[in-house]
């Protein structure tokens, strides 16, 4: 009878925790993020295909080029990113990510994941959208930032670059230290205040 008792005043007193004492999770945790995932060197499409049948949101990047040989010339679709792949996820799903054959780890600092900047994903799905000529460019840190103020990039900012009289636009992502370029008008950039220079 006094363990009886003993056991329904110990279930009582779990019951009774304050909600405070429980520890919320960090957000990062629970909430959706853009995550860079670092693949096995050409193995992005066959990640990409196992995250599909696991149905994890992710995002490949492609960009068409030109390979020319001696005798012949192929057109190809090849990573923007060469060994990435973004994937959107908590972190407490991360497993159904590191868990895909070929997916090394989540970039991150000091083995934690850092999530990607939003508008930096969203920019590069949005050139690719709408069939923006984009091709990888070495990474800038310094050079005239400037903002696209109309059509559908408008409110990126990237780091302008003119050549042969075309305007191009370097957008990054930082985390990756790694950009890609893309043609714009220059109607479509705002100019009305002074470039910046980094």
């Amino acid at each position: 009878m006094a363990h009886t008792k003993l056991a329904t005043e110990v279930s009582a007193a779990a019951i009774a925790v304050p909600e405070a004492a429980i520890a919320p999770l960090p957000a990062a945790y629970v909430e959706p993020r853009w995550y860079a995932a670092y693949t096995c060197a050409n193995h992005e499409r066959r990640v990409a295909a196992q995250l599909a049948e696991r149905t994890v949101e992710h995002f490949l990047p492609l960009y068409s080029t030109v390979r020319r040989w001696k005798d012949r010339r192929k057109q190809l679709e090849l990573p923007l990113f060469p060994g990435y792949i973004f994937v959107r996820l908590a972190l407490r799903d991360r497993l159904r990510v590191l868990q895909v054959p070929s997916v090394v780890r989540l970039v991150g600092f000091n083995g934690s994941p850092v999530p990607l900047e939003e508008s930096e994903v969203e920019a590069i799905r949005t050139c690719l959208e709408r069939n923006y000529r984009v091709e990888p460019h070495p990474y800038l840190r310094e050079g005239r930032r400037v903002r696209i103020r109309t059509g559908a990039l408008a409110g990126t900012e990237g780091i302008l670059l003119r050549r042969k009289g075309a305007f191009r636009v370097v957008l990054s992502i930082n985390l990756l230290m790694r950009s890609i370029i893309v043609d714009v008008d220059i109607a479509d950039l705002d100019l009305s205040v002074p470039l910046q220079t980094w």
